[in-house]
């Protein structure tokens, strides 16, 4: 998920987040899971605001500090 630098801080990210959740359940999916790189300090951040717990590195990303996972 990318939000160009000049819609930022101001809730595009979190709404966007809330859409692929609500999709995702419609779809017939029970868990999220993402991951984010060290470069990504407040998407991590947003993430975890979100309830995405940590978990294990689930897909074998090499360059992602934090992997999450959340019941949708």
């Amino acid at each position: 998920m990318y939000v160009i630098p000049e819609a930022r801080r101001k809730g595009y990210a979190r709404e966007l987040l809330v859409a692929l959740e609500d999709a995702a359940r419609e779809l017939g999916y029970e868990i999220a899971r993402l991951d984010t790189g060290p470069r990504q300090p407040s998407s991590e951040r947003m993430y975890r605001e979100a309830g995405y717990e940590p978990i294990h590195n689930f897909n074998g990303n090499p360059v992602a500090s934090f992997f999450g996972e959340k019941p949708l």
